[in-house]
């Protein structure tokens, strides 16, 4: 049976080689890194079953090992250490995809417990992702979660190009499927018995960037021990998808391009001409029509990639795909956390339908996720989902004040007006469910709009009708 591989990350020599003993002393297979730039090397030289890591590292930091370790192997586990002021920046952390911290001073048995863990949940969530891919149909149109009229417009597009060789952007916020979308064009195309091949390009620096695409010839720089395949060539007769395109650096733009129009290139330093036959799927959060008119991206990479263009709508524009999509994770992460979770109360419904989700699809699966393991019966609570600012009880005695009147004093309608607006905001303009959250009836809210002189977006604003 091979050991576990864990890379300790620590710019305190003392303490990375305390950690590092400990853990061989149990049979793990441990490397070690001095810092955060030496740690993003090795992840990208090999992979690692858990990474611990130092938060705050000269250099790269922990977040940047985090981004770089789940960019380049997703199923790693990282555990941040962090000292007593940098716990709040830890747990944020572990919203963007970090497994666990632990707070300084600490002792090994406590590392020892949380990587355990780790190795375990890791373990079993490697057994389910192998039976939820190797079954074909789970990139079935039909079997993507949502019958809301901004979903279903994005899957006609893609239906309609799925199976060409058309390259295709696919633009959206952090969080609302472009990777799902990304490898249905590929599992439904002419191409889908061939590699689906992803690169987060935002997850790695320029040079690590180049050589994870291009591969690179032993030699090529500093630590190039051996030959390295790129991405390109992973992908030869397949599809590569590039995530986070928007933030390659002008160099890459430029041999990226090139790949496009000739679909060829070289391996940093290697002379010998490389044709590949790959269709290339791009997604950014960015808009890259601004970047390119103030000269961050390359105009003619633009109109190669802007061939054919998928919008992917926020979930506040898809409320009604809520339930159904909080439904599904409930029920996955019931089965992986071993838990009998059949349901949502009407109030924890509720909250999901009010709340913004500035984080789209990905928050909703991970408040899901948390709302499993906190329930305490078959039900998730309101109180389970921890909705931030939303998750108080109104009308309680504890409900924690939202008013705050600066020294200088404020006018009463101000307050009002704020307080209007915010609901609106909360409930995406759509003013029944604004009412509802400030106690009032529509007809008063739609009075208060008009009196307090709140402009409605223009897509809210009723049509005027010509006789």
């Amino acid at each position: 049976m091979s050991k576990e591989r864990i890379l300790v990350a620590d710019d305190h020599d003392s303490l990375r080689r305390g950690i590092a003993r400990a853990l061989r002393e149990t049979g793990h297979d441990v490397e070690e890194a001095e810092n955060g730039n030496a740690a993003i090397e090795k992840l990208h030289n090999g992979q690692f079953d858990v990474v611990v890591c130092d938060l705050k590292m000269g250099g790269s930091d922990g977040l940047d090992v985090l981004r770089s370790a789940k960019a380049l192997h997703s199923p790693t586990a990282v555990i941040l250490m962090t000292a007593f002021g940098s716990v709040q920046t830890a747990v944020e952390a572990m919203r963007i995809g970090a497994f666990d911290y632990v707070q300084k001073p600490f002792e090994i048995e406590e590392m020892e417990l949380k990587i355990d863990k780790a190795l375990e949940v890791r373990r079993l969530k490697h057994e389910i992702d192998y039976l939820r891919h190797t079954q074909p149909d789970i990139y079935e149109f039909d079997r993507i979660v949502g019958a809301s009229g901004a979903l279903q417009q994005v899957l006609d597009i893609v239906r309609k190009v799925a199976k060409t060789n058309t390259t295709v952007l696919i633009r959206g916020e952090t969080g609302t499927g472009k990777e799902l979308i990304a490898a249905a064009l590929h599992h439904n195309s002419l191409r889908a018995n061939r590699n689906f091949v992803r690169v987060n390009c935002a997850a790695l620096q320029e040079n690590l960037l180049e050589s994870e695409l291009f591969g690179h010839e032993k030699g090529a720089f500093t630590g190039a021990d051996r030959q390295r395949i790129g991405r390109f060539e992973q992908a030869d007769s397949g599809s590569l998808f590039l995530d986070e395109v928007g933030d390659m650096s002008p160099n890459t733009q430029a041999k990226i391009l090139r790949v496009l129009q000739e679909q060829e290139f070289e391996r940093l330093g290697g002379t010998r001409t490389i044709g590949v036959d790959v269709r290339l799927l791009a997604a950014t959060n960015r808009n890259l029509g601004e970047m390119v008119a103030s000269g961050e991206f390359r105009e003619d990479l633009f109109y190669r990639l802007n061939v054919m263009a998928v919008e992917m709508p926020p979930l506040r524009d898809r409320k009604e795909d809520i339930t159904q999509l909080a439904e599904t994770f409930m029920n996955r992460f019931s089965g992986e956390l071993r838990k009998k979770v059949t349901g949502l109360d009407s109030a924890a419904e509720k909250l999901l339908q009010r709340y913004n989700w500035p984080g789209n699809i990905r928050e909703l699966e991970n408040a899901i996720e948390r709302a499993v393991l906190l329930a305490e019966g078959d039900v998730i609570t309101m109180d389970d989902l921890r909705l931030g600012e939303l998750s108080p009880r109104v009308g309680g005695s504890d409900v924690v004040s939202v008013v705050k009147i600066p020294p200088t004093g404020i006018a009463l309608e101000e307050i009002e007006r704020q307080a209007v607006v915010e609901a609106l905001t909360m409930s995406n303009w759509v003013q029944k469910d604004a009412a509802e959250l400030l106690s009032i009836t529509p007809r008063v809210m739609n009075y208060k709009i008009k009196t307090l002189r709140i402009e409605l977006p223009r897509q809210r604003r009723p049509t005027a009708v010509s006789m």
